[in-house]
């Protein structure tokens, strides 16, 4: 394991008590997390991130991260209401929605006369 963490680039935690400490760490950056999404999203919107995290965890991570970095600089006053997060959902699909092209090429027999 600690192999594996240290070829990914992260150091192991040495002791139980380091891991603990970590673990803990993290639980309070969580729940630092939960607050400030609770104090910013009204109750509808907080439901429909929610309902999104279940299906596509990453996305709503990143309008998570995305609401947050704006009310750290001032750009939300009020609480972001639904119709305003499916605004935000719909402008990260627009930026991360990849563009497919299919191009079918076709085999020529060698008896067509082309």
């Amino acid at each position: 394991m600690q192999e594996l963490m240290a070829q990914q680039g992260g150091q192991a935690p040495r002791s139980a008590e380091e891991q603990q400490a970590a673990q803990e760490a993290q639980e309070a950056a969580d729940d630092q997390r939960r607050g400030m999404l609770a104090a910013i999203l009204q109750p509808s919107a907080r439901e429909r991130l929610a309902r999104i995290s279940l299906v596509k965890p990453d996305k709503a991570r990143s309008i998570e991260d995305l609401i947050l970095n704006a009310a750290r600089r001032g750009q939300i006053q009020q609480k972001v209401s639904e119709d305003r997060l499916i605004e935000l959902l719909e402008q990260v699909n627009e930026q991360t929605q990849q563009k497919t092209t299919v191009t079918i090429q076709r085999r020529r027999a060698f008896d067509d006369d082309f």
